[in-house]
């Protein structure tokens, strides 16, 4: 999988960009603020439909302006994808793959797929829960798009059923409407969690080998999949996931109907990481942390490549600010293979082996260091 062109219009601080990127590694400097981390944006708005910032799609219109246009031609087992879209300060986006128009944002997944690592990613680890299983949803979407639409049903049922909560179940009707909705959010949860501990029982070993290829000691690193609503033990059989999904629903419902919200599901779920026996969130150093981010990324990078038979394409944005020169020397020693995009504000460390350099230079790009 790589990315051949890309083209911007009206993209961030993009007035016009047309640029070609070679199958390797291309490094993209300048200072920052100058457009570096918009390129690897575009990149990542075209494989998921979203900025990886975090950021509303009226952001990324170029001041001035109603909307910006970002074109890719992908390569992928020999063929070529051509993937345009429109993205609306306000309205809905239009995109197309080969002319063709999309009428789902997670259909995007089956054109590109990408993996970004950016200083931000510190907050996997600091950050609470709702990241990390942000974190794994957002592999399992890009390992099969069944999975973004199996999120969204899950979320669909549980704002549904946390309106009706809200109201207090006065109505004739509410708590037969309420056990409707905890049958739908037992299925779709059990699938869901069901997906999330295959996916880490493949992801850890990934991280723990990328961990140490890294920080160059022994893997440390462990998890456990953690939930409140249950003391029962979890397996990966949906059925007995939905059974213990029901019966939490039963035991905890006159507390849902007291606070208006529902306290049952993977909405709540933890994924937590330890390194060396010690959760890695109150105990890493802000080193060992930002070791550990990466080595989520690269993890995940390889679970997805495995699963689809490619190489995601792999966006690093200012990663050698956020480690010491032994881990960048490592980290340039164990790149995965397959296409890179890397920026960087300041010097690289010795052995950067790249195919093209990019200088960015308040939205211009030219070639070169």
């Amino acid at each position: 999988m790589d990315l051949v062109r890309l083209w911007l219009t009206d993209f961030r601080c993009y007035e016009g960009l047309e640029l070609e990127f070679p199958a390797g590694c291309t490094v993209i400097t300048g200072a920052n603020g100058q457009g570096k981390t918009s390129l690897l944006e575009a990149v990542e708005w075209i494989a998921t439909g979203r900025s990886f910032r975090g950021v509303p799609d009226a952001a990324l219109a170029r001041a001035g302006t109603d909307a910006a246009i970002v074109r890719a031609e992908v390569e992928r087992f020999g063929g070529h994808i051509r993937i345009e879209a429109e993205i609306r300060a306000t309205g809905r986006n239009r995109i197309l793959v080969n002319g063709q128009s999309l009428a789902r944002r997670r259909d995007l997944v089956d054109g590109l797929r990408a993996t970004v690592f950016s200083p931000e990613d510190l907050e996997l680890i600091k950050g609470g829960p709702a990241m990390r299983r942000g974190f794994l949803d957002d592999l399992l979407a890009a390992s099969a798009p069944r999975y973004e639409a199996l999120r969204s049903e899950y979320e669909r049922v549980l704002r549904q059923r946390n309106a009706l909560l809200k109201g207090g179940l006065r109505d004739a009707d509410a708590l037969p409407t309420l056990e409707v909705f905890d049958a739908q959010l037992a299925r779709a949860g059990a699938e869901l969690i069901r997906a999330r501990l295959r996916l880490t029982d493949r992801l850890l070993p990934a991280v723990a080998r990328a961990y140490a290829d890294l920080a160059t000691e022994d893997p440390a690193v462990g998890g456990a999949y953690v939930v409140e609503w249950t003391e029962a033990p979890l397996t990966d059989d949906r059925d007995h996931l939905e059974t213990l999904l029901l019966d939490a629903l039963g035991t905890h419902r006159r507390r849902e109907v007291d606070r208006g919200v529902t306290l049952v599901g993977p909405h709540r779920d933890e994924w937590r990481l330890e390194l060396h026996g010690l959760e890695a969130r109150t105990t890493a150093s802000q080193g060992e942390q930002r070791c550990l981010a990466l080595a989520l990324r690269l993890g995940g990078h390889r679970v997805v490549a495995e699963v689809l038979g490619e190489e995601p394409i792999l966006l690093l944005d200012d990663v050698f600010s956020e480690l010491d020169p032994a881990r960048s020397a490592a980290l340039l020693e164990h790149l995965p293979a397959g296409q890179t995009l890397l920026t960087t504000a300041g010097l690289l460390p010795d052995g950067v082996r790249a195919d093209r350099w990019l200088r960015v230079t308040e939205g211009r790009v030219v070639e070169g260091r």
